[in-house]
């Protein structure tokens, strides 16, 4: 499964992360440092597991947690109309 921005969503870089916005609703969603990290892994094809391995690639004791937190992410993104499946 590849993860993608729909065509109405614009992705814009910020200082501490990045902000989607979705141009049909006016809704936008701001994600930290760690959120952003996470998404343009999945954006250039990387799986939510791969994506929480490399997140978590200094501190492995941490997979655990970052592997929930990059599903989470995901799912909300989805729920939100941010991300699709392709």
């Amino acid at each position: 499964m590849t993860l993608a921005l729909p065509r109405e969503v614009i992705l814009t870089e910020t200082e501490s992360g990045v902000v989607l916005l979705n141009e049909k609703d006016g809704r936008f969603w701001r994600l930290n440092g760690s959120g952003a990290t996470a998404l343009r892994m999945l954006l250039e094809g990387s799986t939510p597991q791969q994506a929480a391995e490399q997140l978590s690639a200094a501190s492995p004791q941490f997979l655990e947690r970052a592997t929930a937190d990059v599903r989470g992410l995901v799912d909300a993104l989805k729920t939100a109309g941010l991300l699709v499946a392709r």
